[in-house]
């Protein structure tokens, strides 16, 4: 979650990684460093090959003009998830160094714009895919006679513009700040913070920032649920007719996860938090601990959205699924056929021992 301060000299400084500085307490989670390094290293290696995978099936099954708006919705959130996996491997090395950034400066920057890029873009695309599925669940006819390549196409570019745009403060900010801990000198990529000046402002970039996340999870909520209920309210005539069914909650049960799991931790704490680095809430060193540490472990749960965001996709697209059992069936059936053929192999061969036997006999 990205916080902006102010310095001593007045200029303002930008940070998401969630490490705080006091005079009468220094809290440092230092758990993080192994954690993450090992972490993102999963994440990284799952999520890269999953969305690089989609988007190899959307170009194989889908050509680009025929592309309607939840597919566009799709593309683009696959786009903004693997734009944030690209930078891992800085964050892998700078967590395995302890916090210290040793790669150039711009790059710290690049790091910190794409984090809050890809968090609040995923929401978003979730929240506008879940309303598309709600327009066409209760409202099909209109749904299905409405112009949707078009609205689609304004729809992501606005989503584009409207966060990616804003976020480009951390593409001219300076994020690197030195630290020194134990005659040890760290260059820290967006971490450190100085209450010194105003920080109302800080305070209410967070306030805005969990307000439209919360109002965004609302009309996911009520969606969902209005989608539940008019599933649960159709009658089942056919077999085909349950199948639909199910893969449509399982879609709606998939979506909610991502924001349960994913975004919602983080900005339950994210106002608390703030507030106790900034010095509004007084709290004892040992709660400060702990709510920085379950900082973290929010901040570690925001990076799964990578990976959860292409199992929404299974459940969305007919032809999606259908080219993945295909694949997986492909991969399955070359398995047996070379199981088998080196089962007939080994079958064929004749032990040595009996060619021995047989040259020795007269």
């Amino acid at each position: 979650m990205t916080t902006t301060v102010m310095s001593k000299e007045g200029k303002q400084n930008t940070s998401f990684l969630g490490v705080h500085n006091q005079e009468e307490c220094h809290v440092d989670s230092e758990f993080r460093y192994i954690l993450f390094t090992a972490y993102y290293s999963i994440i990284f290696i799952l999520g890269f090959i999953a969305n690089i995978y989609v988007l190899w099936i959307f170009s194989r099954v889908y050509a680009t003009k025929k592309l309607n708006e939840i597919k566009i919705f799709m593309v683009n959130l696959t786009t903004a998830d693997l734009l944030f996996l690209a930078t891992l491997p800085m964050w892998i090395v700078y967590y395995h160094n302890k916090g210290d950034w040793i790669m150039p400066n711009f790059l710290c920057n690049v790091g910190g714009y794409l984090f809050f890029v890809n968090t609040y873009c995923s929401v978003a695309f979730l929240g506008v895919i879940t309303y598309n599925r709600f327009q066409a669940v209760t409202k099909p006819i209109t749904a299905a006679q409405s112009t949707t390549r078009r609205r689609g196409i304004y729809v992501t570019l606005a989503i584009w513009v409207l966060i990616g745009v804003p976020a480009m403060y951390f593409l001219v900010d300076d994020g690197i700040t030195k630290e020194n801990i134990k005659g040890h000198s760290y260059r820290r990529c967006f971490e450190r913070y100085d209450t010194s000046g105003d920080t109302s402002g800080v305070l209410g970039f967070h306030v805005v920032i969990c307000v439209c996340f919360f109002i965004t999870f609302l009309v996911v909520l009520v969606c969902n649920a209005l989608i539940i209920r008019t599933l649960l309210s159709q009658p089942v005539q056919a077999r085909k007719s349950a199948h639909v069914r199910q893969r449509a909650l399982w879609m709606v049960c998939t979506v909610l996860a991502v924001f349960i799991i994913c975004f919602v931790p983080h900005h339950v704490l994210d106002l608390p938090w703030t507030l106790m680095v900034l010095r509004k809430w007084n709290l004892s060193s040992p709660t400060q601990q702990k709510v920085n540490d379950l900082h973290q472990v929010t901040l570690l749960l925001l990076g799964a959205n990578c990976v959860l965001d292409p199992v929404i996709y299974c459940f969305l697209t007919k032809k999606f699924r259908k080219h993945l059992s295909e694949n997986l069936k492909n991969i399955k059936d070359s398995r047996k056929c070379s199981r088998q053929t080196t089962e007939t192999g080994v079958e064929g061969m004749v032990p040595l021992e009996n060619c021995i036997q047989n040259s020795i006999k007269p």
